[in-house]
């Protein structure tokens, strides 16, 4: 009975993947300024909406006051994705 000749090329090895330098533990800051960014937002959406005659926060930008709340909240949840 013949045999099989053995493999002529090494086998495959999967490239290396290249680490982050940023592995590390973020700033202490950086969790305060997180939670606050989406608490400030919040709070600035449900003061316009409790303002009858939408005077507050900035009575000048009239509804972009909801574009700068969520803005600010959407920031703050954009920063999770970063949080280790």
């Amino acid at each position: 009975m013949p045999e099989s000749k053995g493999r002529s090329k090494p086998t495959y090895t999967p490239p290396r993947r290249a680490v982050a330098a940023d592995q590390g533990p973020n700033a202490r800051w950086f969790v305060p300024v997180m939670l606050g960014l989406m608490v400030v937002g919040l709070l600035w959406v449900v003061t316009y909406y409790i303002s009858g005659v939408h005077q507050f926060p900035v009575p000048q930008i009239g509804r972009w006051n909801l574009g700068v709340g969520f803005a600010l909240m959407l920031t703050g949840f954009m920063m999770t994705t970063r949080w280790r």
